[in-house]
């Protein structure tokens, strides 16, 4: 169930929005929730959810057929959020809110904020390297282990140390191939807060081989609370970012400081390669973003809580280690084993 304070934190971010901004053109929350046991595709009005499909039929009940049906769909999800007419809806604290994407087609996480980049070269004890400035690097996430706000995270058994990465992640609305700069932009669906989460210590094994990251993050991402519409945020540039660890601040900072935006990362990505609708895009984290910045470590059973400007909030809580597996092995034990 979803708790009542993020009942209060997404109407204080409405009424927040509306206040600041007169050019403010109202976009949609959409969200993936889950009814007696039916998982299905919402927006959210106030602290109700619409059921789109109900709503509207042509509306595919789920999130990846939404996003294929395209700028169409769309169209009427705006325009059955904005109906004065009676809707199907449910309060918002009768559902459980997912993944506003639960099952993406792809997940690339970029390398985007310069800060951050800097302060993991100078843990190295050296400079930036100047190729970071030549293109948005990024590697290819685990698409499969999505989790969603209030989720209990699983601390896997062979880390010692579990960190976050606090993200914004975009959301390809189209497909799309060999995109400009200049047109990418028109592809993104919508923006969503992402929590990258990693495993510290065999990260940084597998990145001293120069690969990964792959054990060392694949474990889980989650996403939350809702995916606001790119005509609501056409950039999510500006935008305060706060972290808290058991409602303690741990650090905060603004989306400007991202040094790669998210046009030219999609651009990127769809060289020579198709993008499709539900692939994510993650920025990377600001420095201060994650534990490993500020040499500040998570424990088993503390809450994450990272919110974003007109994105909202999304909290997790982090499980116990199952086991204790060291990833260790030598050509003796692979022998043994055939």
């Amino acid at each position: 169930m979803v708790r009542a304070e993020s009942v209060d934190n997404l109407r204080a971010l409405t009424r927040c929005c509306s206040r600041r901004d007169k050019r403010y053109t109202p976009g949609v929350k959409l969200v993936t929730y889950v009814y007696k046991k039916s998982e299905r595709l919402g927006a959210l009005r106030d602290d109700q959810v619409i059921d789109l499909n109900a709503a509207y039929p042509a509306i595919p009940p789920d999130m990846l057929g939404f996003l294929d049906g395209g700028e169409k769909l769309m169209a009427a999800a705006r325009k059955v959020v904005a109906s004065k007419e009676r809707l199907p809806v449910l309060p918002l604290s009768c559902v459980r809110l997912l993944a506003p994407l639960p099952h993406p087609r792809a997940l690339r996480d970029f390398f985007a904020f310069e800060d951050h980049a800097k302060a993991g070269a100078a843990r190295r004890d050296e400079p930036l390297a100047s190729a970071w400035y030549d293109q948005p690097v990024y590697y290819k996430g685990n698409h499969r282990e999505i989790y969603g706000p209030g989720d209990t995270i699983p601390w896997p058994s062979y880390t010692r140390k579990l960190d976050f990465e606090f993200e914004i992640a975009c959301v390809v609305g189209k497909k799309g191939r060999d995109l400009e700069p200049e047109q990418a932009g028109d592809f993104i669906a919508g923006y969503m807060i992402f929590n990258d989460w990693s495993a510290r210590d065999i990260q940084k094994n597998e990145m001293v081989c120069r690969m990964g990251p792959a054990k060392g993050k694949d474990f889980a991402n989650s996403f939350g609370p809702y995916l606001l519409t790119a005509d609501e945020l056409p950039a999510p540039d500006g935008l305060e970012m706060t972290l808290r660890v058991n409602g303690e601040v741990w650090s905060s900072s603004g989306s400007g400081g991202q040094y790669w935006k998210f046009p030219l990362m999609l651009s990127h990505v769809s060289q020579c390669e198709t993008v499709y609708p539900g692939d994510i895009l993650g920025s990377g984290t600001y420095h201060k973003g994650c534990g490993l910045d500020m040499d500040r470590w998570i424990k088993p059973g503390d809450e994450v809580a990272l919110e974003i400007e007109k994105l909202g909030v999304l909290k997790n809580v982090v499980g116990k280690p199952q086991g204790d597996k060291h990833l260790k092995y030598s050509k003796e034990t692979d022998v043994a084993h055939r």
